[in-house]
């Protein structure tokens, strides 16, 4: 749990300092369930230029509760949670500093989104909250009040966590969380887990990750773990002390980030992974007479750029049975049919005469050239845009060459018609064959919101 906050102060001599307005956001790490929004009577003047920097008066605050009446709201909220604030040094000890004038010692762990910012965003030019969130394209309003202030550190925190492919910021929290044993039962943490897609991570007491994996529910496929039998599933119950999760909305996206961590990870309890995850190809071959035809081989067979992949070659067949029949191609070129002069569907007008010569190759190939571009992302610049974690929100998978590059989310169409912020926006992972594999294969088989072409620049 984590306390997102953000405060304004009188300005002057160090730890002479008084509130004169504080906003918290209560953040589970994927929504806001609890806020404290106030102006504060600091019992003292305010420094010109900070009247003039937050607009904040002292004729505001004649009414505004004195800290010690929001004290302790502000204990309630922060209770087990981690403080988070950009530059937090400064508002922890404003904070402790007020707590200590009432005779109360106010502990809390912190976090710095300045230092996490300059950890995973190492490139940006500024990290001063408004440069750096307007570099991001993350909208900001009430600039130097605390609410907004506050709110622009929630949203950047949260771009934060997505960025921590090394999963920093989750295993210091976990691992704070769980010294002793937990107490909660297993079956009370699955009731705290989502019925939604995304990736689940299982810790054992030093907050290490033990296993992963990915669902369309994750509330139910935990819940699972909890109850099969065997030694392994014993093993994983018995050492399992936290779960934490991640949403992705999208299922594509759940599937690519689960490949990414278990390779970044190796759990214990996990199968090892398989270097490769198809075992066929399709790929073309341009055949004596400049017919370009689609073929099957072993993906140990072709090494080089093959049209698309699959598990099986039952699969693989059925697609170019598809293709054959969508892009009116002729089934003796694909090797469907072993007739001797014309295929079948040229009598019966679904092949334009390629078997027999009556086509031409141009025409021809550029139907399969048709066919290929539908079916594969080679040398592609493409952003596949799909569900998000949150209504508004989108999920946005880049494809740079034909190579994955990573995810990101945004809710602003700026955000994604700016390559630069679409850029910074986006986690970036490394692509591989296999995330080709598990791209080509759901774009397939499911449906996405849409796919957008990206303008290349010289």
């Amino acid at each position: 749990m984590y306390a997102v906050l953000d405060i304004e102060t009188t300005g002057g001599k160090y730890n002479e300092e008084g509130i004169t307005e504080i906003a918290i956001h209560k953040f589970d790490g994927h929504n806001v369930v609890d806020e404290f929004i106030s102006l504060v009577n600091p019992e003292k003047e305010i420094q010109p230029f900070v009247v003039k920097l937050t607009g904040i008066n002292s004729k505001m605050l004649r009414t505004a509760p004195k800290f010690h009446e929001v004290a302790k709201r502000i204990v309630e909220i922060t209770e087990d949670a981690i403080i988070i604030a950009h530059n937090a040094q400064f508002d922890y000890r404003i904070l402790r500093t007020e707590f200590r004038r009432l005779g109360y010692n106010f502990e809390r762990k912190t976090l710095c989104t300045v230092e996490l910012s300059q950890k995973l965003l190492p490139d940006v030019e500024s990290y001063s909250l408004g440069k750096l969130v307007r570099s991001l394209g993350i909208a900001v309003s009430d600039r130097h009040r605390a609410n907004g202030d506050a709110l622009a550190t929630l949203k950047l925190f949260k771009l934060l966590l997505d960025k921590d492919s090394d999963k920093d910021i989750l295993r210091s929290v976990v691992k704070a969380e769980t010294l002793g044993e937990l107490s909660p039962r297993q079956l009370d943490i699955v009731e705290s887990l989502p019925s939604e897609t995304g990736v689940y991570y299982m810790h054992n007491k030093d907050g290490e990750i033990i296993f992963l994996g990915k669902s369309s529910n994750i509330k139910k496929r935990v819940n699972q773990h909890f109850t099969k039998s065997g030694d392994r599933a014993r093993k994983l119950q018995k050492e399992t002390k936290k779960v934490s999760f991640e949403k992705t909305g999208s299922e594509l996206a759940a599937q690519l980030k689960e490949y990414e961590e278990l390779k970044r990870n190796k759990p214990k309890y996990n199968p090892k992974q398989k270097s490769s995850l198809f075992s066929y190809v399709i790929y073309p071959k341009i055949d004596q007479k400049g017919y370009i035809s689609l073929n099957i081989a072993s993906s140990r067979a072709v090494q080089e750029n093959p049209i698309t992949t699959f598990n099986s070659i039952h699969s693989a067949s059925n697609l170019i049975h598809e293709i054959s029949l969508d892009f009116e191609l002729c089934d003796k070129i694909n090797g469907i049919s072993k007739a001797k002069k014309n295929c079948g569907k040229y009598e019966e007008g679904q092949c334009h005469g390629a078997c027999i010569d009556e086509e031409n190759t141009e025409t021809y190939n550029a139907r399969v050239q048709q066919a290929i571009e539908k079916y594969s992302i080679n040398n592609k610049n493409i952003v596949i845009v799909d569900k998000g974690r949150a209504l508004g929100e989108y999920c946005a998978i880049l494809i740079q060459e034909g190579q994955f590059k990573g995810m990101g989310y945004y809710n602003l169409n700026h955000q994604l018609n700016n390559i630069h912020i679409l850029e910074t926006l986006i986690t970036k992972m490394k692509g591989d064959a296999n995330t080709k594999h598990i791209i080509e294969t759901f774009l397939r088989k499911r449906k996405i919101i849409k796919i957008i072409e990206l303008k290349t620049t010289d």
